[in-house]
């Protein structure tokens, strides 16, 4: 009879504190893995804004200098005709979007956002970027060779022939500027760096 007894504890299933300790663990190794998960989502989210919006800069610099001309306006009667290209932040008035425009005239962009949102042969608007799923500009850095000025009405512009970069603050131009720095930021705290510099050359910083 004893060695029955033996047998049926020995087969006996786990007890209540067992099974709440092999719980407890399971979750908190949950935890740990989702929380991982959401960091390295927000990481790879953030290095891809990055690199959309260096790509938008790119893609201005290569339509000034192939004189590309924006189907959608009507160019001036006085030549020559060599619209600039380039791309447009206003922190103030949206962290989450940017415009990229082409510049008719030259007179630099309309520093009305809103302006995208309406036609006509005059709307230098080509597209307005939305930022989505949380993240968003955080701030813009001008640096010189020995200071450094925060902006936030900021253009990037590109004139044929030229490949550098002419920068504007509030409509005006931005002078002996070595480079801008564009940091954006997810929900979660991660950032990272685009810099576009005066030579034309742009590089997303990890």
């Amino acid at each position: 009879m004893s060695k029955r007894n033996n047998k049926v504890k020995l087969n006996s299933g786990m007890t209540y504190v067992e099974l709440i300790v092999v719980l407890s663990i399971f979750s908190v190794m949950s935890s740990i893995v989702l929380f991982n998960y959401s960091e390295f989502q927000s990481r790879v989210d953030i290095k891809n804004l990055s690199a959309d919006i260096a790509l938008k800069i790119v893609e201005a610099q290569k339509a000034a200098l192939s004189g590309l001309i924006p189907i959608k306006n009507i160019p001036p009667t006085v030549p020559p005709w060599k619209p600039a290209y380039g791309i447009y932040f206003n922190t103030t008035n949206s962290n989450k979007s940017f415009v990229y425009f082409t510049d008719i005239d030259q007179n630099n962009f309309d520093s009305d956002l809103s302006f995208c949102n309406t036609a006509g042969p005059d709307n230098e608007c080509i597209s307005k970027i939305e930022i989505t799923k949380g993240n968003y500009i955080s701030d813009i850095t001008v640096y010189f060779p020995s200071s450094s000025q925060a902006v936030t009405d900021f253009s990037l512009v590109f004139k044929r022939p030229n490949s550098g970069i002419v920068m504007y603050s509030n409509g005006n131009p931005v002078v002996g500027a070595q480079y801008a720095e564009i940091t954006v930021r997810s929900t979660q705290g991660v950032t990272n760096k685009i810099r576009a510099y005066a030579s034309g050359r742009i590089q997303v910083n990890q």
